[in-house]
């Protein structure tokens, strides 16, 4: 697999609590790559949590922050990468994500809710319906995270292991049909 990838990033993206996180340290690790989540890059550099960040600069100064890290990541190879889930919503992003391969981890809004419902560290669902909330921002994002080279559909209580698996097991036929003439 190593071979075939010829050292290629792999970017994980997809909704909060889909395991681009756990599922991409995994990854990393079977390939023999590096692991980065831009979200603990931004967190380190910015010496902030990402709830401060959203309450003191808000929303698009995070958004730019990640697309800055995003495209200091993108310059290396051999990374697993875990993106933020709306790193989908900025069209420069693309740019950068396309310098890989780019898995989406899709998983319902029932199932990331029923991941994130104890988490209070997600600034975007401190909201009166965060299941709600979770549900309009898959709608919103949908159609930006379906132009993944490869989507892999979260089965409820799939372990991140089978999940990292599939993963892999995939990655060939997409690398066949984008490495094609």
């Amino acid at each position: 697999m190593k071979n075939l990838l010829q050292g290629i990033n792999l970017y994980l993206i997809g909704m909060m609590g889909a395991g681009k996180t756990t599922v991409g340290r995994l990854l990393a690790s079977e390939l023999e790559y590096g692991f980065v989540d831009t979200d603990e890059v931004i967190t380190a550099s910015a010496k902030k949590s990402i709830n401060q960040i959203f309450a003191a600069e808000g929303e698009a100064e995070f958004r730019k922050l990640e697309s800055d890290v995003l495209s200091q990541v993108s310059a290396y190879t051999r990374l697993t990468v875990a993106t933020g889930g709306g790193i989908v919503l900025k069209r420069q992003n693309w740019s950068y994500l396309h310098h890989g391969l780019i898995v989406w981890l899709d998983a319902t809004a029932e199932l990331l809710y029923d991941r994130l419902k104890e988490d209070t560290t997600r600034p975007l669902l401190k909201e009166s319906n965060p299941l709600l909330k979770l549900r309009n921002l898959l709608e919103e994002r949908e159609s930006l995270y379906a132009l993944a080279d490869l989507r892999i559909t979260i089965k409820e209580g799939e372990t991140p292991e089978e999940i990292a698996k599939r993963v892999l097991t995939q990655i060939p036929s997409v690398l066949k049909k984008t490495s094609a003439p």
